[in-house]
């Protein structure tokens, strides 16, 4: 009965002196999360990509130019991106006239990041050659001449152990119409919501990153297809090339189909 009592006497002994080392690393990592979250950081940089595919669509014809910039503090991102063709293609003004004119876009970003989930908020501002056209003043947001498309995305982000990526994405203002009388999406006066999702899933092989997708939308739009279906699918494959022992290159290809507009890209993006 003694030995009981002196046994469990130390084991009690042993738990008070681990308990508050227990809670200074508990303490230590909620400090760490915060500071982490806390961290301002600034970035800027620029893709150079040989075709802009945006979820399985062509937007430009051409290579781009692609610069961002963006502002974290606090789990918070502030950013501005844009893409900016590096040749002509060929804008349809109505059915008869057309124009020659490099793609252009210039979007603005709010974003919210809590441990495996973001939270974004998307201004895409995409202005036409036309330059008499009301949509084409920065400032106007009447919903239907505007040529700002407001976006709500939620990105699940996993994670090491588990490195799936899902996105569900859906517009809520602006320049995604739905269907006129004729049945043609974008040429209604009603806002469509058109909706988004993919899943990707990131590995390595020999010092490459390797992403499959798939991607695709439940119902019609001018944005993705004129019905429900997978737009978007292929391989992301990725590598840093080191150039000294403090800096590298990212750069990767894409092999992206899109089934619904039945149409293959082979995508080469340098990021300086």
């Amino acid at each position: 009965m003694k030995k009981s009592i002196l046994i469990l006497a130390a084991g009690l002994f042993v738990l008070m002196q681990s308990a508050p080392a227990l809670a200074q690393e508990e303490v230590a990592l909620k400090e760490s999360e915060i500071a982490e979250e806390a961290k301002i950081t600034f970035n800027a940089g620029a893709d150079l990509v040989s075709r802009y595919i945006w979820r399985g669509n062509d937007y430009g014809n051409s290579a781009a130019f692609q610069p961002t910039v963006s502002f974290s503090a606090y789990g918070i991102t502030l950013g501005a991106w844009g893409s900016y063709a590096l040749s002509r293609s060929k804008y349809w003004v109505n059915d008869s006239v057309s124009l020659d004119a490099p793609y252009m876009e210039c979007d603005l970003f709010l974003a919210y990041t809590y441990k495996y989930f973001t939270l974004v908020l998307f201004d895409y501002y995409t202005p036409s050659p036309v330059d008499s056209l009301p949509g084409n003043n920065y400032f106007n947001w009447k919903n239907n001449t505007t040529f700002h498309t407001l976006e709500v995305n939620l990105i699940f982000d996993g994670p090491e152990k588990f490195p799936m990526q899902v996105l569900a994405s859906t517009l809520v203002y602006g320049a995604d119409k739905d269907k006129d009388s004729t049945g043609v999406y974008g040429e209604g006066t009603k806002n469509n919501f058109s909706t988004y999702f993919e899943l990707s899933y990131s590995f390595n092989v020999k010092g490459f990153e390797l992403r499959p997708f798939i991607g695709g939308i439940p119902f019609g739009s001018s944005w993705y297809g004129p019905e429900g279906g997978v737009t978007n699918v292929g391989i992301h494959v990725g590598k840093e090339i080191p150039v000294s022992s403090r800096f590298s290159i990212p750069i990767c290809s894409k092999l992206v189909f899109n089934p619904m507009s039945k149409k293959v890209y082979l995508v080469f993006v340098l990021t300086i």
